[in-house]
C-alpha cells in the first residue's frame, strides 16, 4: 500500500484501537475501515469554503449557512501567496486572519478539515505559492530543490504554529491536515519533496494529528500522490461511478474510511467558454450513493467571487493557455453571494436521510439591491420619449455625475514613482519583481515606417495580454495563445508602448513556473526592438490611496480607444446591500468601489457579465466612488448598471433587465 496512514503500521499491529483513547481523538480504524472520533465510530459531511475569498463580515453568514445543511465539518485552504506576499512580509490581519476565521467555525460547532498547502490549486493565482518564488528562475516548484524547500519550511515554521493549538488533540476543532494538493497531477512525481513535507509536519504539528493526501482516481495520479505515513483519499464528480473511484482509493489504501475529499458540486468558468453547471439531482444522488457506502465526504459548497484586490484568479493549462472568470461562483450549493440554492436543499435533504439535521431554519439570502444606471457623463433630464423609470434611466442617475477620464500612459509618473527600468531588451515582471497586476514596456522605433510593417512577438511571449499604444494612440492587442502580430506605421523616433497584464498564473496544470510579461523581444518586420524602459505599476496602491478621486482629470462625455481609466461616484437610497455590475458597451478591464479591487470585466468574451459588489464595501450617506480601468476601449456614452442578481452566461445579456 501507498499510504497507511500516519506512518503507523499495518491494522495487525493494533495500535490505532486503544484500550482506552484519549479524552479528545482522531484517529483511523484499519479494523472497521472508518474514522474514530474519541473512540466511537464517526463519519464526516464536510463542505468547502474559501476565507480568502469570503469578506470578513459575511463569513459567520456563511458558515453558519454551511452548519444549518447539515455539515459536520468545513474543509479550509490557506493560501501562503495571501500571507506572504514578500519573502518574510507576513500578513495575517483584517480579512486574512485566518485564526480568528477557524475560532469562529469553532464557536459554531463546525469541525475543520485543514488544507495548509503548500501548493493548494483552488483556481488560485499559481495555486497558493508566491510568485517571488520565480524570482530565481531556475527553481523547482513543488519539488526538492533547496530554494523551493526552504521558503517552504520558513512559511512552514510561521503558518503551523498557529494551527497546533487549534487540532482536535489539543482541545480545538481541526481533526485532520491535508499535505500538499492532488499532487500526482504534477510532473515531478517527486517523493522526496513528500517525504520532507511529511517530516516537516510532523515536528511542527505532533505525531498525533491525521495527515492525509488527495489525488485523482487515475493510476497514475494516485502513484505519485502518495506516501506511506499519509492517508490517501481520493477526488471526484457526479460523473463518476463511485464504485470504481473508491476501488481506486482501495488499491492504495486496502483498508481505513472512504473519502472523497473533493466532491465537485459545480465546475469553475474560463473566459470565452459557457457557463459551467451541474445539476441538482446528479449532486445528490452522487452523494447519496457515496454516503450509502459509509464514506467521509467533502463538497465544494461555498466557493465565492474573487477577493479581495490580491490575488487575481489562476488559470489552467489544458493544451493552452486558459484564464479563470472573476467569479467563483462555480454553480455551488451556495452562491457567489452566499444565497442558498435549489442544490444546497437537495443535499441536505439526502444528508438528513443519514443524519439528524440542525434544528431552526436556514438563514435567509442576504438582501440584494439593483441600484440602476450609473452614468459617467453630466446630464440634466431624462431624453424625451425616454419612458425608463427615473431611477433606472441613464439620463436621470441620483446624482448627476460628470466622466472624468485619465490615459493610463499620461499618469505613469502616479503609478510608478519611483520611474522606470532601463533595459537593452524587455524583462519579465518577476525581473523586476512585481507580482501581479500590469507593467508598461517603451520603446522608441528606430526608422520610419510609411508602410503598415508587421509588430510581432515570438509564440508564447506575450503573457498574458499586451494593449499595444504608438504615440499613444491604441493600434490592438497580442495575446497569449492568440494573435501575437500587428500593423503598424509611424516615424523614427514614435513612441511605441505596450501594456502588459498578467491575467492570473497557473494554478493546475503540467508545470506552474508561469512568467509573466513579455518573456521574448518584439521585433518589427523580424528586426528586433531594443533600448527599453520599463514601467512596474502600483494601481491597486494609487487607487486604495484615494487617486484618481482627488486628482485633477480630464473632462469628457464620451469614451475613448486604448488603456484609461474613468471615475464617477454615486450614493446609495440608504442602505448598502450586495448588488451586481454591469458592463454594457464596454470591453475589458478592471473595477473599482471605495478603493476595492472587485476584479476584472470582460463582457466581450464572457461568460461572465457581471462582477458582484458585497454589500460592506459600499458607503451609506456618503457618496461611493467608481474607478474603472479600460483598457480597449470604453462606449461612446459611459456608464454602469446595477442589478439585483447576476448574468454568469453570455446568452442572458439579452434579458431585459440587462439590456445595453
Amino acid at each position: 500500500a501507498a499510504g497507511l496512514g500516519e506512518g503507523l503500521q499495518p491494522p495487525s499491529s493494533a495500535l490505532l484501537l486503544q484500550a482506552s483513547p484519549p479524552a479528545r481523538s482522531f484517529q483511523l480504524d484499519y479494523e472497521e475501515d472508518c474514522f474514530r472520533k474519541d473512540g466511537a465510530p464517526f463519519r464526516y459531511i464536510s463542505g468547502s469554503i474559501h476565507y480568502a475569498r469570503v469578506p470578513r463580515p459575511t463569513w459567520r453568514d456563511r458558515l453558519l449557512k454551511m452548519y444549518m445543511s447539515g455539515l459536520s465539518a468545513v474543509q479550509v485552504y490557506v493560501p501562503w501567496n495571501y500571507h506572504e506576499p514578500l519573502p518574510g512580509v507576513y500578513d495575517f490581519a483584517g480579512d486574512r486572519d485566518v485564526e480568528a476565521f477557524l475560532d469562529l467555525t469553532a464557536e459554531l460547532g463546525l469541525l475543520v478539515i485543514l488544507r495548509p498547502g503548500p501548493y493548494i490549486c483552488a483556481e488560485w493565482e499559481m495555486g497558493g505559492l508566491p510568485a517571488w518564488l520565480l524570482w530565481k528562475p531556475d527553481i523547482v516548484l513543488r519539488s526538492s530543490d533547496p530554494a523551493y524547500l526552504a521558503a517552504v519550511d520558513s512559511w512552514l515554521h510561521v503558518l503551523l504554529p498557529k494551527i497546533k493549538p487549534r487540532l482536535y488533540q489539543h482541545g480545538g476543532n481541526i481533526i485532520s491536515v491535508q499535505v500538499e494538493n492532488e499532487y500526482g497531477s504534477y510532473y515531478a512525481c517527486d517523493y522526496g519533496y513528500l517525504r520532507h513535507l511529511l517530516g516537516s509536519f510532523r515536528a511542527l504539528l505532533g505525531s498525533e494529528v491525521l495527515l492525509f493526501t488527495t489525488d485523482g482516481t487515475r493510476a497514475e495520479e494516485l502513484r505519485c500522490g502518495t506516501l506511506q505515513g499519509l492517508y490517501a483519499t481520493v477526488d471526484f464528480g457526479p460523473g463518476s461511478n463511485v464504485t470504481e473511484a473508491f476501488g481506486a482509493q482501495r488499491r492504495v489504501e486496502l483498508k481505513g474510511p472512504l473519502v472523497n475529499s473533493e466532491y465537485y458540486t459545480g465546475w469553475l468558468d474560463y473566459w470565452g467558454e459557457a457557463h459551467a453547471s451541474t445539476s441538482s439531482a446528479r449532486v445528490a444522488r452522487g452523494l447519496e450513493d457515496m454516503l450509502r457506502l459509509g464514506a467521509s465526504v467533502n463538497m465544494q459548497v461555498s466557493p465565492f467571487l474573487q477577493l479581495p484586490s490580491f490575488p487575481l484568479p489562476g488559470a489552467d493549462f489544458k493544451d493552452q493557455y486558459k484564464p479563470v472568470t472573476t467569479s467563483y461562483d462555480y454553480d455551488a450549493p451556495l452562491s457567489e453571494a452566499g444565497d442558498p440554492t435549489e442544490k444546497l436543499f437537495a443535499i441536505r435533504t439526502v444528508i438528513s436521510k443519514f443524519q439528524p439535521l440542525p434544528v431552526g431554519p436556514m438563514p435567509p439570502a442576504t438582501p440584494k439591491y439593483a441600484y440602476g444606471w450609473v452614468a459617467l457623463r453630466k446630464v440634466s433630464a431624462c431624453p424625451e420619449g425616454c419612458a425608463a423609470p427615473a431611477w433606472h434611466c441613464p439620463a436621470a442617475l441620483r446624482p448627476s455625475l460628470s466622466l472624468q477620464y485619465a490615459d493610463l500612459l499620461d499618469v505613469l509618473d502616479v503609478l510608478c514613482p519611483s520611474g522606470p527600468i532601463q533595459s537593452q531588451f524587455p524583462l519579465t515582471f518577476e525581473a523586476v519583481k512585481q507580482a501581479h497586476g500590469f507593467v508598461v514596456y517603451r520603446t522608441q522605433l528606430p526608422r520610419d515606417v510609411p508602410d503598415p510593417t508587421t509588430l510581432g512577438a515570438p509564440p508564447h511571449s506575450v503573457c498574458d495580454r499586451g494593449y499595444v499604444m504608438l504615440q499613444q494612440n491604441y493600434q490592438g492587442t497580442l495575446e497569449r495563445d492568440g494573435q501575437t502580430t500587428l500593423h503598424v506605421t509611424g516615424r523614427a523616433g514614435d513612441t511605441l508602448d505596450v501594456l502588459l497584464e498578467n491575467m492570473g498564473r497557473i494554478s493546475f496544470g503540467a508545470n506552474i513556473s508561469d512568467f509573466k510579461g513579455l518573456l521574448g523581444n518584439l521585433s518589427l518586420d523580424s528586426s528586433p526592438l531594443s533600448n527599453w524602459l520599463i514601467y512596474p505599476l502600483a494601481i491597486d496602491t494609487a487607487i486604495q490611496q484615494g487617486w484618481p478621486h482627488t486628482a485633477l482629470l480630464k473632462s469628457n462625455s464620451r469614451g475613448r480607444a486604448g488603456p484609461a481609466f474613468y471615475t464617477g461616484t454615486f450614493e446609495t437610497p440608504g442602505i448598502a446591500w450586495d448588488t451586481f455590475v454591469k458592463f454594457p458597451g464596454w470591453s475589458k478591464g478592471q473595477l473599482w468601489i471605495n478603493g476595492f479591487n472587485l476584479g476584472r470585466y470582460w463582457p466581450r468574451r464572457g461568460p461572465q457579465q457581471t462582477l458582484f459588489v458585497p454589500g460592506s464595501v459600499l458607503h451609506v450617506g456618503r457618496p461611493n466612488n467608481i474607478t474603472v480601468l479600460e483598457l480597449e476601449g470604453a462606449p461612446p456614452a459611459p456608464f454602469l448598471l446595477f442589478l439585483d442578481r447576476p448574468l454568469f452566461n453570455r446568452t442572458l445579456s439579452r434579458s431585459p433587465a440587462a439590456t445595453e
